[in-house]
């Protein structure tokens, strides 16, 4: 009986932890989304004010999305862990 208490603690805390990667996959990939969109926004901004500029926000933009993009994906691989190890 004791074995057969552990055993479905062990299986119910496989499904928990199942469900919160996923969960944190999902709110990794909405954070980042909203922050490169806010940057795209910003730089959108930043070059309708200052057109002869716009090299160096793109350049920035390309940048920091490419940053925002590397630890969402750091983050991804991490649940990714979580989930199937």
């Amino acid at each position: 009986m004791i074995l057969l208490t552990i055993i479905l603690q062990a299986a119910w805390a496989a499904t928990v932890s199942k469900l919160g990667a996923a969960f944190a996959a999902s709110i990794c990939l909405l954070g980042a989304s909203f922050g490169i969109s806010k940057i795209g926004v910003t730089a959108l901004e930043a070059i309708a004010r200052q057109p002869e500029a716009a090299g160096d926000v793109r350049s920035n933009l390309i940048v920091a999305a490419a940053l925002i993009e590397g630890v969402a994906f750091f983050a991804i691989v991490v649940c990714l862990l979580v989930l199937f190890m």
